[in-house]
């Protein structure tokens, strides 16, 4: 197809489309193109923006009656830039918006272009929520389909271990319920095998109860003090209950009024916390770490869930040039602290990190078989990120960010979280064990052998 689609069948699809179809030549194409890793640069041949599943069928046929490949974008947060393509169709689900909660039957169903931060919102009157993203901007569907780690998981498991139904558009323009008693083979691969099988145009996703009020927040120490502090708090995480959700960071401090003036831009150690169960119990459990150090600033204490849900946002502005990775550790050894420390961000670009989640509990008691997310034993997920503005600081910050990776392989498991990972075909296998791998790519034949669907971590078909 050339490089401007053919007015007769794009104003056909018009006739029908209830959304906003933007191409090339519009006014609004430079914005609408654009994603929120800056360092991606992508240009689709048309833009479609549904505004409900007869749409997105709409769209999707049209693609395919073109020989169109589709892109598929919620909230654009895929640091690898698969939420918007060159020469093929963007499916933008932005104007998807709409949460009902069932407050009754502890559940919500969520259109496909919801952001985390919506959907916590919709259902924080209730006193309920779903193991969800850590910055409110993500969108709810590439997070879920690829498995989704979020504070609440070590209790209630991963997003997609929450999700109970979905309607899904195939590449062969059918709209089609899958969950556990329809379609039960591709409600499988939706749990982890990413946007490889379709658009998901609204999820149904089970409720805990959380809150009103959890504990939460961080704690900084001088970069001086994070080895001990990290022995410190691994000795207590690996012991800890579901309830407690944990993360550490390398980063520099920013200048800002929480943050003692002696560390102002200087690498430091900050640790989240979270524990969602009781406030009492809570201030408990999170009391021992606390005193590690002491800290050179305390900012934990109870707070609404959906502040701490958004945290992290001021980490994660759009507008930057991102690099990420994502790496399962197998453990956190006293040799695994002393490398990161080694590597905390120095001379680069503030918003420069490493990050080490703390997972378990309900993540590791699923069996491996029984969704399409590998690596579910590992107690730690690795994610150095590096992010800066001007392309002229590409590789300083990219070869940094693989440095990092190659000094703590010696600690990993060998498996990616593809969530985090960059665009690079050869990493996928690493997702998955090698029997989920087989049997994605078998799917992949039965839902989706035209690889219509392929701006994601692309599993190919089988044939």
């Amino acid at each position: 197809m050339s490089s401007t689609t053919n007015a007769g069948p794009v104003e056909k699809l018009a006739s029908t489309f209830s959304g906003e179809l933007i191409r090339p030549v519009d006014g609004g194409y430079e914005p609408a193109r654009r994603v929120w890793n800056a360092a991606i640069d992508k240009r689709p041949l048309l833009i479609a923006r549904p505004r409900g599943s007869a749409d997105v069928l709409a769209a999707v046929r049209y693609a395919a009656d073109q020989g169109l490949p589709v892109a598929v974008r919620c909230g654009g947060h895929s640091v690898a830039g698969t939420s918007v393509c060159d020469d093929g169709m963007l499916v933008d689900l932005s104007l998807m918006k709409e949460v009902q909660v069932d407050a009754a039957a502890r559940t919500a169903r969520a259109a496909g272009g919801v952001t985390w931060g919506e959907y916590d919102r919709a259902t924080e009157p209730f006193g309920l929520a779903s193991p969800g993203g850590r910055v409110t901007t993500t969108g709810i569907g590439g997070f879920t389909l690829g498995g989704g780690y979020g504070w609440l998981s070590p209790k209630h498991g991963l997003a997609c271990d929450n999700l109970v139904s979905a309607e899904v558009v195939t590449a062969d323009g059918r709209l089609l319920t899958a969950n556990d008693r329809e379609n039960s083979d591709l409600f499988w691969g939706l749990h982890g095998g990413g946007g490889n099988f379709g658009v998901v145009t609204s999820f149904e996703f089970r409720l805990h109860p959380v809150g009103p009020s959890i504990t939460g927040g961080m704690l900084l120490h001088p970069l001086e003090q994070a080895a001990e502090v990290l022995r410190g708090y691994r000795e207590y995480v690996d012991g800890g209950p579901d309830e407690l959700s944990t993360a550490f960071a390398l980063f520099p401090a920013p200048p800002e009024p929480f943050v003692p003036a002696e560390l102002h831009g200087r690498t430091v150690l900050g640790m989240i916390v979270c524990h969602c169960g009781d406030p009492e119990e809570g201030a408990r459990v999170v009391a021992p770490l606390r005193r590690l150090g002491p800290p050179a600033a305390d900012l934990v204490g109870p707070m609404p869930y959906t502040t701490l849900q958004a945290l992290l946002d001021p980490t994660a502005p759009p507008g930057w040039r991102w690099y990420n990775s994502g790496d399962h550790l197998a453990e956190l050894t006293d040799e695994a602290i002393d490398v990161l420390v080694q590597h905390a961000p120095s001379g680069l670009a503030p918003l420069t990190q490493i990050i080490v989640f703390r997972h378990g509990g309900a993540v590791g008691r699923v069996p491996e078989t029984g969704t399409a997310v590998g690596n579910r034993a590992a107690p730690y997920l690795l994610h150095p990120l590096a992010a800066w503005l001007s392309a002229d600081d590409d590789d300083r910050h990219m070869a940094w960010l693989r440095d990092v990776v190659d000094a703590m392989k010696p600690y990993s498991t060998g498996g990616v979280y593809l969530n985090f990972a960059p665009d690079d075909d050869a990493i996928v296998p690493g997702g998955y064990s090698r029997e989920q791998y087989a049997r994605l790519r078998a799917l992949k034949d039965v839902y989706e052998a035209s690889n219509m669907f392929r701006f994601n971590h692309n599993i190919r078909p089988a044939t």
